[in-house]
């Protein structure tokens, strides 16, 4: 198994990243289970696929950051270090999960079938940060706490996928 470590897992932003992901993943399996719009939408379909396979090969590994996460939200905490044990196959999940979320975004964008908006900036920039890590680390690089990220990066989000350093 890989360690990769999490530094100054911002808590404010994680939780609306979270929550942006659950409300777009709750809205997507709806238009999915939806007779009518079924087999019309394929990114929604391949999103709520990947998210089922993610949870079916990897909930069990990152799951045991979950009680530290709340515990810590719980404190009033800003930000918290997270160390996960996964196997290297996580940064070709990362990678997939990342660009499933672009595409969901621009989904969103279109504003066509979701009531869900694109993920919002600082969320993106999270979401960009955290499962870049994951494959900077498996790649042999050495851990990129937030602040660091967001000193390099600014606030906006880099072009591009998930796996840029």
């Amino acid at each position: 198994l890989l360690e990769v470590s999490i530094l100054a897992l911002p808590l404010a932003i994680w939780a609306r990243a979270h929550e942006h992901a659950e409300g777009l993943r709750r809205e997507i399996t709806l238009v999915v289970a939806s007779e009518a719009s079924a087999h019309e939408h394929h990114v929604p379909r391949r999103l709520l696929a990947l998210f089922d396979e993610l949870d079916a090969d990897f909930a069990a590994l990152t799951g045991e950051q979950q009680p530290h996460l709340a515990e810590a939200a719980d404190q009033g905490r800003d930000a918290i270090d997270l160390l996960y044990r996964v196997p290297p196959e996580i940064t070709g999940a990362c990678r997939r999960l990342a660009a499933a979320m672009d595409a969901a975004d621009r989904y969103c964008e279109e504003g066509r079938y979701l009531l869900s908006l694109a993920t919002p900036p600082d969320a993106l920039a999270f979401r960009r940060w955290y499962l870049g890590e994951f494959v900077r680390q498996a790649a042999g690089e050495p851990p990129l706490s937030w602040p660091a990220w967001v000193a390099t990066h600014g606030v906006a989000p880099p072009a591009g996928p998930a796996d840029r350093p």
